[in-house]
């Protein structure tokens, strides 16, 4: 942490710019880039072809696994609430955990050209006027066929089918504390995640969409927190970009679900995570390794 301070002599009336530096500094996080008279530049169109393994499940659950294709310039990982801290302990420190080695992949993706967008849900003000904000809001209203909605919850078919209960929230704390929000702990995307270059910023499906249709992006890869939840039910989740025609999938190996191995079927919480991706492997999309995304031809 950088700790300022007081000396002798020094100014009181500190140049803005300062303020703002130190305090991403202080944050753990890479500073933002300003652009001038808050323009945000447009962003590079790479070749090259990400060669996916993608893994799905028939109706019955067997295993089927096809190559996919995807150019890079028209691919863009959605990073989904992947928060600073959590109403639910546990659930934190796994976050924790998976950070740095999501910011490794999504740092390699984004190398390699692929979009990155950064969904952090509720926590827009942190980044206000910001330029990967700014890049996202400003995009154009673009039509759609398909209702753009702001969440999309599970319905009764799929509820009564889903392989895990969550009813109770699915914190997994030894001892779960009642919480009930807004407003939430969370204030920002955990900082070992780092928001640089070309980067979006956005928790509003609506947007997010706008963005893909002016970039030409027609592949999403969704990554991120929680794999029962917010994966699945966010305005930029998997039911949504399914619906809206993109192609999607799920990192299987960075997600996590919100599940306590006390409530039905009584697994571990890992076990749990994986159960809910199967379901997702057969209902709604593929899942891919994070290696994946790491890697193109030309």
């Amino acid at each position: 942490m950088i700790r300022w301070r007081r000396h002798r002599g020094f100014p009181m009336a500190i140049p803005r710019r300062w303020l703002v530096a130190g305090a991403a500094l202080a944050c753990g996080s890479r500073l933002l880039p300003q652009s001038p008279a808050g323009r945000t530049a447009a962003r590079p169109r790479s070749p090259g072809t990400l060669e996916l393994t993608a893994r799905r499940r028939d109706r019955a659950g067997r295993l089927q696994e096809r190559p996919l294709r995807w150019e890079v310039a028209r691919t863009a990982i959605v990073i989904c609430d992947m928060w600073d801290t959590h109403t639910c302990a546990l659930a934190a420190q796994r976050v924790g955990v998976m950070a740095p080695r999501m910011n490794q992949v999504v740092s390699a993706a984004r190398g390699l050209g692929v979009q990155i967008v950064h969904a952090p849900s509720d926590t827009m003000k942190f980044y206000e006027g910001a330029p990967a904000r700014e890049r996202i809001r400003r995009a154009p209203e673009a039509p759609s066929d398909t209702p753009v909605l702001a969440s999309c919850p599970r319905e009764p078919a799929e509820a009564r089918g889903f392989p895990i209960d969550d009813s109770a929230g699915g914190c997994d704390d030894p001892v779960v504390k009642p919480y009930q929000g807004p407003p939430w702990p969370w204030t920002r995307q955990h900082p070992a995640i780092d928001i640089v270059g070309f980067d979006g910023v956005s928790d509003n499906g609506r947007e997010i969409y706008n963005y893909f249709r002016q970039e030409g992006i027609a592949n999403v890869a969704l990554m991120g927190v929680h794999t029962n939840m917010c994966i699945l039910n966010r305005g930029f989740g998997i039911r949504q970009m399914t619906r809206l025609g993109f192609q999607v999938v799920l990192v299987r190996d960075l997600t996590d679900a919100m599940y306590d191995p006390r409530e039905r079927p009584f697994v571990s919480h890992t076990r749990g995570t994986e159960l809910v991706i199967e379901h997702i492997e057969k209902e709604w999309c593929a899942s891919i390794l994070s290696g994946d995304l790491t890697r193109a031809t030309a």
